[in-house]
């Protein structure tokens, strides 16, 4: 388990997958069978990405990231 960085607490919405982009902000992405859904920046809240961790969106709705093993 990682330790939690975002303070924003993200609304998760069927059909999108959540990701953090090279900006540092979190996106949704549509999944293959949402044909009507669009790619949206979600988060206001920037994250500081450090080289050697996983950042991912936790299933509380926070960002936490994970120290990679062999990075």
């Amino acid at each position: 388990m990682g330790s939690k960085v975002g303070s924003e607490k993200i609304k998760r919405e069927d059909g999108y997958l959540y990701y953090i982009g090279k900006d540092g902000y979190v996106w949704a992405a549509p999944m293959k069978h949402n044909k009507s859904g669009r790619k949206k920046k979600i988060s206001n809240e920037k994250i500081s990405k450090e080289k050697g961790f996983m950042y991912y969106l936790g299933k509380d709705g926070y960002v936490y990231k994970a120290k990679l093993k062999n990075a």
